[in-house]
């Protein structure tokens, strides 16, 4: 079988995804049966000198210090 096909249960964790803002974008909306999510807008945190990304799904997401992301 060709590695080329991803199945089901071989889903990719927030941490996994690329530090770019377009493959978080697609992730969530991987991750939202296939509904766009998009940047809403960008915020600068001056108090851990990170952007975070407030997205259309309600929800913020920043990366760490080792570029992976989470939700804030």
């Amino acid at each position: 079988m060709s590695q080329a096909f991803v199945r089901e249960n071989d889903e990719m964790s927030l941490q996994e995804v690329p530090p770019s803002p377009i493959a978080l974008q697609l992730y969530l909306t991987r991750e939202n049966n296939g509904v766009r999510v998009y940047e809403k807008h960008l915020v600068k945190d001056s108090e851990n000198n990170r952007e975070v990304h407030v997205m259309s799904n309600g929800l913020s997401y920043a990366k760490d210090e080792n570029s992976k992301w989470y939700v804030i």
